[in-house]
């Protein structure tokens, strides 16, 4: 397998870098080692700084060594700031293990650079099929990934704060219009109760930005990238329909609905009190529940336009390319496509479960359950970020245009440049043929 290369921010690593990095695998090239007691299969995932998600990992792990005396899988954990610069120096020096996690929207990436090989889990307990279609991860009609859970945005907000200022509390049903958000937002701004009464966590980085923002850019009816055939973004990011939403977030700066740059941890504000909705995810609903109680309203993405939008995505396991034996590799991720495994991980980090079949064992994601609805956003809503090798590079110019408009740049020409950026990028990588 030649590696790609590529002229994406994620593959600058310096040359010192990839050999520190490297040096602590276990395995060596490929990632597999044999020896008496048969062959050894290194995996890395993000979960170092993770406790509860890296538990179920090392449970896996566990049974499956435990379950025949094949393959032995062994753990190599990293911190998720340093994942992905571990894992691109890894493919640089051919040194990637058999089996490693990686972020839904870099899988095309990962599959065209050639660090993953397509996987074939035939036979295990849980069917691809049965899966929300956001925590697969396919690439020109090849599997190269599965999770076992997605998350899902969702506006939080307080009942009785919503019942004091004569706010409809939303349903899917009938989600907010964009015209009752803005009413909404106006009517808690002038009670002069709030600072800023929506918090969108515009203090946070990196991906957040595309996996927060881009959906209400897609419900305006625009989109990052035009996905017939994913070769440019020219007319698209910078159409009418997305230069509105970037007018329409500004205003939410200039018109004092939300800050420039949110705090540290949103969430804690939220609960405080100091603002009255949040845009937030799945992960803080168990929190939420356990402040707010019965008063926890959890709330429908606003149609914008052209319908209720969120991300979809997050954390799936893959096989290397240059793995030397993908047989045993394959065998540990049939393996752990067990729904017990599916369970314990929402269980463990309340996810979604990527099954209904394991959703209906955990009484809050199951039929009545108190975030149902959670599990209903992620199946209804989902929209997986632009499944192209360039979106790594789509995501940092998106992040950039956005922070410029909620600095004050013009959104067209904001945009504009992005999209100049995005089919340059394109271009020069001759649209990601091959």
């Amino acid at each position: 397998m030649v590696f790609r290369t590529r002229r994406l921010a994620l593959a600058s690593v310096a040359a010192a870098a990839a050999t520190a990095l490297v040096g602590g695998c276990a395995s060596g090239t490929g990632g597999s080692s044999s020896g008496a007691d048969g062959d050894t299969l290194t995996l890395w995932t993000h979960n170092a700084g993770n406790s509860a998600e890296l538990d179920v990992v090392k449970k896996i792990i566990k049974d499956f060594n435990a379950s025949q005396d094949t393959y032995t899988v062994e753990l190599q954990s990293f911190p998720q700031t340093d994942y992905n610069n571990s894992v691109v120096a890894a493919a640089s020096a051919r040194k990637l293990p058999c089996l490693l996690d990686v972020d839904g929207p870099n899988v095309a990436n990962w599959a065209w650079g050639g660090y993953l090989a397509p996987i074939d889990v035939a036979g295990s307990e849980v069917p691809v099929e049965d899966q929300l279609a956001s925590t697969v991860g396919t690439y020109k009609d090849k599997l190269y990934s599965f999770g076992f859970y997605d998350v899902s945005l969702a506006f939080f907000a307080r009942k009785s704060v919503l019942n004091e200022h004569g706010i409809r509390i939303p349903t899917m049903d009938e989600p907010w219009t964009k015209g009752e958000f803005d009413t909404a937002l106006a009517e808690l701004k002038k009670s002069g109760k709030f600072d800023y009464p929506l918090e969108m966590g515009t203090g946070g980085s990196g991906e957040w930005w595309p996996y927060a923002y881009s959906p209400q850019l897609q419900s305006f009816g625009g989109d990052l990238i035009d996905r017939d055939g994913d070769k440019t973004a020219s007319g698209t990011l910078d159409g009418k329909e997305s230069v509105e939403w970037g007018t329409w977030f500004r205003s939410l700066v200039t018109k004092g609905y939300m800050a420039k740059k949110s705090g540290a941890d949103p969430n804690k504000d939220f609960l405080a009190g100091k603002s009255a909705i949040q845009w937030d995810g799945s992960w803080n609903a168990a929190k939420n529940a356990q402040k707010l109680g019965d008063d926890l309203a959890i709330i429908p993405p606003v149609d914008l336009g052209k319908g209720p939008r969120i991300g979809g995505a997050s954390w799936q396991w893959a096989m290397s390319s240059t793995c030397s034996n993908k047989d045993g590799a394959q065998e540990w991720l049939k393996f752990s496509r067990q729904t017990k495994y599916f369970v314990e991980y929402a269980k463990a980090t309340s996810t979604i479960p990527a099954t209904d079949a394991a959703a209906e064992q955990i009484a809050d994601y199951q039929p009545g359950g108190r975030f149902e609805v959670l599990v209903r956003f992620a199946r209804e809503y989902a929209t997986v970020r632009p499944v192209t090798p360039a979106y790594p590079y789509i995501s940092t110019e998106f992040q950039k245009a956005a922070q410029d408009i909620l600095a004050g740049a013009d959104p067209r020409e904001a945009l504009g440049q992005a999209a100049k950026n995005i089919d340059n990028n394109l271009k020069t990588n001759d649209n990601y043929a091959g």
